[in-house]
């Protein structure tokens, strides 16, 4: 089954239907269909750039009513508000990056509200720099999901579909020669297709072989 879709510029659809199901992600959205059946009310989901972390977070605050908020600019001013406001369902993208007195407020808040909470990172809660023991102790007694490296059929499933999202079409012959050389990671795969996009227009020119292997080339 295909369905996935990444932190990408552009035309990012962020649909169900655009989200690229392989096994090295198949338990996260199965995660994310089993809320609010989750055996604790904190989900931790992690993995490395680009590979639809940001995604399942969408669909999950549209499953859930939730609204999702950046780590980085969380603080306690936002926490009071969502008290007033009596929010309870929240995700967290870049959580591991949060001030960590919000977070674990914010944590906290949701928690004794009966909500849930939708932490985002690229690394597991036990290799955070985590200084608060209580913060930390939340932490590793949520569940925790990652996301793994692609396999061959998802990495060339994500190649068509950034080049989908920027209206390029190429042959399967583009997609199995970038597969075969190219750094095997999600957010490789944004790469080189946004530098191969440039490198076209630059040239005036279609995607073809040759301009793959000279964008390569150049690293």
């Amino acid at each position: 089954m295909i369905q996935l879709t990444f932190d990408l510029p552009g035309r990012t659809a962020l649909s169900r239907s655009n989200f690229l199901i392989a096994a090295c992600n198949a338990s996260a959205i199965g995660w994310i269909d089993r809320w609010p059946e989750w055996p604790t009310r904190s989900l931790v989901l992690h993995g490395p750039a680009g590979c639809g972390k940001t995604h399942l977070a969408h669909l999950w605050c549209e499953r859930a009513s939730a609204v999702i908020l950046p780590g980085e600019t969380l603080d306690d001013e936002e926490t009071a508000r969502f008290i007033v406001e009596r929010r309870d369902r929240v995700a967290i993208d870049d959580a591991d990056r949060a001030p960590e007195r919000a977070l674990l407020h914010l944590h906290n808040l949701c928690l004794e509200s009966r909500g849930s909470v939708l932490m985002i990172a690229r690394q597991a809660p036990a290799r955070w720099q985590t200084g608060l023991h209580d913060l930390r102790s939340r932490l590793l007694a949520a569940v925790t999901v990652g996301i793994g490296p692609p396999d061959d059929a998802l990495l060339g499933a994500v190649l068509v579909k950034h080049f989908a999202d920027r209206q390029l079409t190429v042959g399967p012959e583009i997609i199995a020669y970038l597969i075969t050389r190219m750094e095997r990671s999600f957010a490789a795969a944004a790469d080189i297709v946004a530098r191969l996009d440039a490198s076209a227009l630059r040239h005036q020119s279609a995607i073809t072989i040759p301009l793959v292997r000279n964008v390569l080339a150049e690293g």
